[in-house]
Parts: C-alpha cells; sequence; structure tokens
C-alpha cells in the first residue's frame, strides 16, 4: 500500500470524524437552547404511562425538556436537605410529604390555572397532614378510592344483591356459607392487607375518621377512655364488627395467605369478595382477565346513607421554592392538568380525577364507587393517620389473630399519649 493511498484514507477518516463532531456539536447547541427541568415521579406501576408523557410533553415544544426522576422518596428528601430539589413533582401525598409542606418548602400554587379547577370538597384530604399559612402547597392529581371487591358472577349465581346495611351484609354471609361458598378472602400474613383493608373499611364505614384524629390531636397527652376522643371508646363497635367477620367468614388458611396468594385465590373463583383497593384488579386479571367484579362500600350500619368509601390522594403535585426554573415547572403543572392528560392518567390507574370538569365513565370495575366519590362521600383509612412510629398494622394483626381488642386499643390510646408528650 503506498504512502500516498495510507494519507489519503487517514485524510478522509479524518474529514469524517470532523463531520460526524460538527453534528454532534450542532444537537447539543440545539439542547442547551431547552431549559432543563427535573420532574420526580413516585408511582412505580405507571412509570411507563408517565415516561411516555413525558416524552409527548417534550416533542410539542422546543423551549423546556422534562427530565423524568423515579428515584424514590429517600433521594428526593436527601435533596431537599442539599439543596437541589426537583423542580416539580408529582408524588404520594402522605406525612413524608407534609415534612416538606409545614417546613415551608414548597412553593404557593393558588394562582394556577390547575389549582382552579380542583374540587373544593377534596380540601379536607389535602389539610389532614398539615398546611402552611397563606398557600396551597400541593394540589392533588390522582384520587384513589377502595372497597369491596366482589365477584359479580357468585353473587348473581346465589341471587344476592349489593348489601347496603350491616344486616343485609350478614345476611350474604350466611347464604354464601350455606352455599359453599367462602364470604371473604383475607391475607392475613401481610399485615397491612389487614389495616388498609379490613381495619380501615370498618372503621372508616362508621367514624368520621378525619374529624376523630382532629379531636385525639387536641387532647394530645390526656388520651384515655375519659377523653373526647380515644381508640377504646370510638372504635370499639368498629372493630367488634370486623372480628365478627374476620371470625366467621373467610377462608379457614387466612394466617397463612398472603396478598399474592389472595389475588390468586380471588381469580379462581375461591371467595365471593376481597378487601382490597383497585390495584389488585391488575393482578386478578392476570389469571382471569374476564372475570366480572364491581364494588360496593363495606356497609358497617343499618342506614345506608352512611355508606363511604375509603380514599387517599395517591399523586399530589408540587413545585419546591428551591426550584430555579419555577415557570418552566409552572408550565409542565398546567400541561400535567390539561383534561385530556389527568384524565387519561387516571383511567390508566383506575383512579378518580381531583378536577371539577372531569367527565367520562368510570371503568365498570369501579363504577360502584363513582356515586360516593363524586358526592363526596368519603373517609381516609385511620390506619396511614396514624403516625409511623406507632405499630399500627401489627395492632390490626393481632386482632384478627385473637388479641384482646380492648386492650389492644387501650394500647394505642397509651402510645398516642406517649408520643405527644415526646412532641
Amino acid at each position: 500500500m503506498s504512502v500516498n493511498l495510507t494519507r489519503k484514507k487517514r485524510m478522509a477518516a479524518m474529514g469524517l470524524g470532523l463531520a460526524l463532531l460538527a453534528g454532534l456539536l450542532s444537537g447539543c447547541s440545539g439542547d442547551q437552547g431547552k431549559e432543563t427541568i427535573r420532574f420526580t415521579f413516585s408511582k412505580r406501576e405507571a412509570i411507563g404511562f408517565m415516561t411516555k408523557l413525558v416524552a409527548d410533553y417534550n416533542a410539542s415544544q422546543d423551549h423546556t425538556e422534562v427530565v423524568l426522576d423515579t428515584s424514590g422518596v429517600d433521594v428526593v428528601s436527601a435533596s431537599f436537605v442539599r439543596g437541589n430539589p426537583p423542580d416539580i413533582a408529582l408524588a404520594n401525598y402522605n406525612m413524608e410529604t407534609s415534612r416538606f409542606i409545614q417546613r415551608g418548602v414548597l412553593s404557593d400554587l393558588s394562582d394556577t390555572g390547575a389549582a382552579s379547577r380542583i374540587r373544593e370538597d377534596l380540601q379536607p384530604l389535602m389539610d389532614q397532614y398539615g398546611s402552611y399559612p397563606g398557600r396551597t402547597s400541593a394540589l392533588p392529581y390522582s384520587i384513589m378510592a377502595s372497597s369491596v371487591i366482589y365477584n359479580k358472577e357468585i353473587f348473581a349465581a346465589n341471587n344476592i344483591e349489593v348489601p347496603r346495611t350491616w344486616s343485609e351484609l350478614i345476611a350474604a354471609c350466611d347464604k354464601l356459607k350455606v352455599a359453599g361458598v367462602t364470604p371473604f378472602y383475607a391475607t392475613w400474613k401481610d399485615d397491612w392487607t389487614i389495616a388498609q383493608g379490613w381495619f380501615d373499611y370498618s372503621v372508616g364505614g362508621q367514624v368520621d375518621t378525619l374529624g376523630f384524629f382532629d379531636k385525639l390531636a387536641s387532647e394530645g397527652t390526656a388520651v384515655g377512655p375519659e377523653s373526647q376522643a380515644s381508640f377504646q371508646k370510638d372504635f370499639g363497635q368498629p372493630v367488634e364488627k370486623m372480628l365478627t367477620l374476620a371470625k366467621n367468614y373467610v377462608n379457614k388458611d387466612a394466617a397463612s395467605r398472603a396478598y399474592g396468594d389472595g389475588n390468586l385465590a380471588f381469580s379462581q373463583g375461591k371467595a365471593a369478595m376481597y378487601l382490597q383497593g383497585p390495584w389488585a384488579f391488575s393482578e386478578v386479571a392476570k389469571t382471569a382477565p374476564d372475570l366480572k367484579l364491581g364494588t360496593f362500600p363495606l356497609p358497617m350500619t343499618e342506614n345506608p346513607e352512611d355508606l363511604r368509601v375509603r380514599v387517599n390522594v395517591d399523586l399530589a403535585a408540587w413545585i419546591p421554592e428551591a426550584s430555579k426554573h419555577k415557570d418552566a415547572a409552572h408550565e409542565f403543572l398546567e400541561y400535567l392538568y390539561r383534561p385530556e392528560v389527568i384524565e387519561a392518567y387516571n383511567a390508566s390507574q383506575l383512579g378518580f380525577t381531583p378536577t371539577k370538569d372531569a367527565s367520562g365513565a368510570p371503568d365498570p370495575r369501579v363504577e360502584g364507587m363513582a356515586k360516593y366519590y363524586n358526592n363526596a362521600q368519603v373517609y381516609q383509612g385511620p390506619s396511614v393517620l396514624v403516625p409511623k412510629t406507632i405499630p399500627i398494622m401489627n395492632y390490626t394483626q393481632a386482632l384478627v389473630f385473637g388479641a384482646d381488642a380492648t386492650t389492644t386499643l387501650r394500647t394505642l390510646d397509651a402510645d398516642w399519649a406517649r408520643l405527644a408528650f415526646r412532641q
């Protein structure tokens, strides 16, 4: 090979490399023209949906590049400490978020278009974890409702109507037992399934939970059997009814069954009812995609007007004060709350949209909860209103395993008073 030919090849390769480098630099220059914002999203089950949504937004305009961050709540908390929080977030609304709100590190969203479209009757759910004076620190994005899931085919085969009172529920359970059908499938190996379902549905169906915890907070260290509000006094009857169901109308192996076992068993028609949230539907569908399922509130009184469903703010939107890109973050916030965007997200997750102008029929599986949500006949589960330093899930598990209810509720009172003293 001649020296001249080798030199020509080298020059050609160099020219190609320079052309590629110029193209890359040109691309970088274009990207640098966009303002980058970091968007934290905490619902792992919906990452696929949100990844596409972010890509669609980035492609729809040429001035902002949204970067999706799914690193989790611990990383987000640490980022506040470092002074580098995300620019905007859609995150689970819980006691962890309340720390950001109460410390005033989240900006005011009250003047946004999104805020003007939020249902006013949802504000108590937002205020339950605290607020910051003069600010709307977070906006609800997805409301998750949960209640009794029931097998419509089993109900129809046994001529059972959806019960609307406690006595109708017991009558339905007795009729199912006579027919050889297990009324409820229970998964007590996983304590959270007891707290979220059995305990929350029973208490929430009879007690004004937000009002109860407001009174409890005002009692402080004085919580006990003689106080205005106490676990012993207010939760005694609902827990007794919960135990009536737990002792008489569940699968015999409930103590050794976990959440995954319950989804499989319910999909196989091994029980008529299941005390789980809508997240269980997708798991049941893996085995029985055509199974006809519905929902209804667990009746705890003899008055159908008392029927309500358990709700929680599954996702809320917020923008930190420390964000260096607030204007861009606000633009993306407004995009997230466009009717076609927020409603599509909630439809994909079987959630309810918190805006006043929400439209569209709910999924048939959660249709039984829609009128209660629309009429604000809802409650927050007491298990999520108890601070994590009190082992409420362990206590609820102990109850269904046979612990004395009065003693357990007395312990809850003592734990609350002790925590109030420390604070």
